[in-house]
This record gives C-alpha cells, structure tokens and sequence, in this order.
C-alpha cells in the first residue's frame, strides 16, 4: 500500500532581484522514510529548507505539510513539523532539561511528560540534567532533536545532523535517524555533505544543481547500472585499443581505465587483452558508489 504524503512541494520558486535562485522544485516526502537532499555549494539547497520551515516565503509554488499549506494554513503546517536548520540554538548554561521546559512552554500541551519521553527517546537520560555546556557534539545534536520532537511532528528536517561528529558519532546518528523513520513512523528529510552517509542512510535522494532538481529516485535504482571494472594495463595505449574495440570505456587520471561491468564477457576481455600481448597488471570490480553518480550530474562541481 502506498504510504502517505507528509510533505508536499510543487513547483516552488525563489526569485531575489532579477535572479531566480530556485527553479520550479517538485517532490513529496512519505511517511517512515528518510529523504536525502544533496546539491552542491550554492545550488539552492539552505534557501529550499528555509521555505519548507517557513524562514523565508516563496515567490511562487505551494508547499504543503500533512494536507496544510503553509502560506494559507502556517499555523496547522508548523504543528506536524520539526526540524534544525544549521546548529540547534541551546542555553550552555542550563541544564539540558531546563533548555527542553523552555522550548515546551512554548508549544500549547507540552509538558513534563512529553519531555521525558523525548529524553528517552534520544537516550541522554542520564545526562539530561547536567548543563549542556558540559555535553560533547554529538549530545547537543541529540538534545536539539529531542526539541525539534517536542510537539509531536509527522515531518523532521535536519540540515547537515552529522555535521562536525567523528566516526563513531556519525553512525550514531544514522541508527538514531533510521530509528526515527521505521519505528516512529517519522517522514525525515536530511540535507548533508557527507555522500557515504547519505547513501547508507535514505530511501530516496533529491540531487540539486543551480536551483533545480536533476534527479530523484530511490538510491538503488540511481546506483542501478553503475558497477564498474577498473583496468590497469601495460602498455596502456594498446590496452585501450584493444578495449575499446569491444566496449566503452573511460580513461582515468591515476591511468586506469573504466569498463562496465558484465559477468558474461569480463573474462572474455581479459582473454582478448592477454592475447593481444598486453599485460593486465590488475583488474577488479569497483561497487557503484552515490558520489560517482553525484559528480557525473553536477559536472564535476563541490558538494556543500
């Protein structure tokens, strides 16, 4: 059964003087999935979170969060929506606790016991009344989920969550985020630099580029296709000719070439390649990876 559509965007447009900034965006989020939003530096992708969350008012489009658009019904929108864009804001001075009571008092129907099942939910309970200024990065990340999940939201968007964390911090927080989809049920979006992640973290990726959206798909059928055999062949001009006669192929920087990968006819091309007097000094298979795929499509241009 197709799950439900929790965030909805069509079509949307920034336009600040006579540049348009972003070019006509359309995708959905649906429910228990995590939603991967990648662009390059400057493709758009702060100036897009901050219209979803309602930082910033579109020049024309709709965006619509759980069934309410947000320029007609901002209020009821912003109910089922949680999210930290860029660094969550905490007071270092007071306890994690008091930084939550603070946040809650805000929210109508939040109280104590909606902070302690958020607490848990993060797992900081046993340092949920220390001060925050004594908590490491990957906690205060932690801690400013659990205020973004005060009031209950159907939609989270976290703008770079593993940004700074160390290894072990980040997998953390892709276990948690994972969690957050398939048990609570949560639509989560996650804007991040960090291509690996991404690739082991979502469902589906948005890939951004000079404001508009160049593909989206699920990670696997955007890897579909893309499994490769690296060549490293002497002498190397002969080699590509001899491959080149049988597939395509692309010549690499470090003087490797690319084939695609056929279980059928790699061996055969081995077989060619030795017949024809050239040494095949290695070949092995390279795994798709969401970065090759990334590059290809912006040209070349920087993730940020």
């Amino acid at each position: 059964m197709e799950k439900k559509i929790t965030l909805s965007v069509k079509d949307l447009k920034k336009v600040i003087g006579r540049r348009e900034i972003i070019k006509g965006l359309s995708f959905d989020l649906r429910e228990g999935e995590v939603f991967g939003f990648l662009g390059p530096n400057g493709a758009g992708k702060t100036t897009t979170i901050r219209m979803l969350v309602g930082l910033i008012r579109p020049t024309s489009g709709t965006i619509h969060i759980c069934g309410f658009n947000i320029r007609e019904h901002f209020q009821n929108a912003m109910e089922s929506l949680g999210c930290i864009v860029e660094n969550p804001e905490l007071y270092p001075y007071l306890s994690g606790y008091n930084n939550l009571l603070h946040f809650a008092r805000m929210l109508e129907g939040i109280g104590e016991e909606r902070i302690k099942e958020v607490t848990e939910l993060v797992g900081l309970t046993e340092r949920i009344h220390d001060k925050v200024k004594t908590y490491s990065l990957g906690m205060r990340q932690r801690l400013g989920i659990a205020q973004a999940l005060l009031g209950n939201p159907k939609v989270l968007i976290l703008d770079e969550p593993t940004n700074g964390l160390d290894p072990a911090g980040i997998r953390e927080m892709r276990e948690f985020i994972r969690f957050l989809a398939e048990q609570e049920g949560l639509s989560v979006l996650v804007s991040s630099h960090l291509l690996s992640e991404i690739q082991l973290l979502c469902d589906r990726v948005a890939i951004i580029s000079k404001g508009a959206i160049i593909r989206i798909d699920t990670v696997e059928k955007l890897l579909s296709n893309r499994e490769r055999v690296v060549w490293r062949l002497a002498p190397i001009d002969k080699g590509k000719q001899v491959l080149a006669a049988m597939t395509e192929i692309e010549e690499k920087e470090d003087g490797t070439i690319l084939t695609e990968f056929d279980e059928q006819r790699t061996p055969e091309w081995n077989k060619q390649l030795v017949e024809a007097g050239v040494s095949v000094i290695e070949f092995h298979r390279k795994l798709p990876v969401l970065e090759d795929l990334f590059l290809e499509l912006t040209g070349g241009e920087t993730i940020a």
